[in-house]
């Protein structure tokens, strides 16, 4: 899986992989669908991120810069 590090003026670069997708670091202004949507051409599949990632969020609304999410393939 690649972790994609994105920002207003950051180019996005894979860092780490893990067997089924990849992985995703907060930036400010981001939000499940808005990652979802980016990811996967769908903003209503925030769900699978958010599945994924249940033990960081508890919260599907409050996600913070800094936090590396699993993003699974589609």
């Amino acid at each position: 899986m690649m972790v994609w590090r994105a920002g207003p003026a950051a180019s996005q670069q894979p860092t780490s992989t893990f067997g089924s997708g990849k992985t995703y670091i907060v930036v400010k202004g981001d939000s499940l669908s808005k990652i979802a949507k980016r990811e996967y051409g769908d903003a209503n599949k925030w769900r699978t991120i958010y599945e994924a990632n249940k033990d960081l969020i508890k919260d599907p609304d409050l996600i913070y810069p800094g936090q590396e999410l699993k993003v699974p393939r589609a």
